[in-house]
């Protein structure tokens, strides 16, 4: 890894790649640094990620890759104790806030010169407070933060280690999940994502890891599904800046998919009507406009 000191600190990538490592996490092994230079001499976990592998991959594989990948997130939450976070970046709401604005920020008004109306602006603000407070209320443990099937590698075992973790923070229990279920880059019908989604859930009562019992299963789709929410009015505003700001044309194939993720979960909570509205009526529109 050459990071120039500049314009990157590998600090936060070697102290959380050594957190990880402790915590039983597949991650590359730092065999030398020299961080005054911006160096790293990294262990090469291969070249075959995640989203490689699944483009072959039989349904059986795909099930078992999931489950596999769901199992690590559960084993590192029910290792990280309160000392492990305690060192982390808060994912407070400020900065669960600052996410979402990147969706009117540089989606709406910078990629399809549309702004909100005074009565859109105050359902914005109701409906992205609630995704806040359904953050904050759950379980607060490691969160890696960009966990899905590009940043998987398939070992040559078959098993799966982890890379670009370095923005972990201490954060919701299920970000990292519906991170993962609900792929930007790949797609999953809607049963078989609620299926991992359960999966998920056993697992975590399985292993006594957020005080989940078996009656709370709806209020837990419920909250992972409004996680995903806010992850994906963070990642499409994103993918808008990449464009705009870094000149990465690549990413504005993604937001269709990201933003009918929205569509589809904010239709089955009266919560997110205003929003699908909004997407139904003025944002789906102006992107099939804007791909012509």
């Amino acid at each position: 890894m050459d990071a120039p000191p500049d314009k990157e600190d590998c600090r936060p990538f070697v102290k959380v790649d050594r957190q990880l490592r402790a915590l039983g996490v597949r991650v590359p092994e730092i065999e030398a640094q020299d961080l005054s230079q911006g160096f790293l001499l990294l262990e090469d976990l291969g070249k075959e990620t995640l989203a490689d592998r699944l483009q072959q991959a039989t349904e059986t594989e795909v099930d078992a890759f999931y489950r596999q990948a769901l199992r690590i997130l559960v084993d590192l939450q029910r290792q990280a104790k309160p000392q492990d976070t305690v060192s982390l970046p808060q994912y407070d709401a400020a900065l669960l806030q600052q996410e979402m604005a990147l969706f009117t920020d540089w989606l709406l008004k910078e990629h399809l010169q549309l702004s909100l109306n005074d009565q859109e602006q105050v359902a914005w603000q109701q409906m992205t407070q609630l995704l806040v407070q359904n953050a904050l209320q759950q379980p607060q443990t490691f969160v890696l933060r960009d966990y899905h099937s590009r940043n998987l590698m398939v070992l040559s075992d078959g098993s799966l280690g982890v890379i670009d973790f370095q923005d972990a923070v201490q954060g919701a229990l299920t970000y990292d999940a519906i991170s993962l279920l609900r792929d930007c880059y790949q797609r999953w019908p809607a049963e078989q994502v609620v299926e991992w989604q359960r999966f998920y859930f056993l697992a975590l009562i399985e292993r006594r890891t957020g005080d989940f019992e078996k009656k709370d299963w709806f209020a837990f789709q419920k909250m992972m599904d409004w996680m995903g929410m806010q992850r994906h009015l963070k990642a499409a505003g994103i993918f808008a800046r990449l464009y705009h700001r870094d000149g990465k044309a690549g990413y504005l194939a993604d937001i269709p998919n990201t933003v009918q993720y929205l569509y589809e979960v904010g239709q089955q909570y009266r919560e997110f009507f205003p929003l699908v509205r909004l997407l139904e009526n003025r944002v789906m529109p102006a992107l099939e406009s804007s791909h012509d």
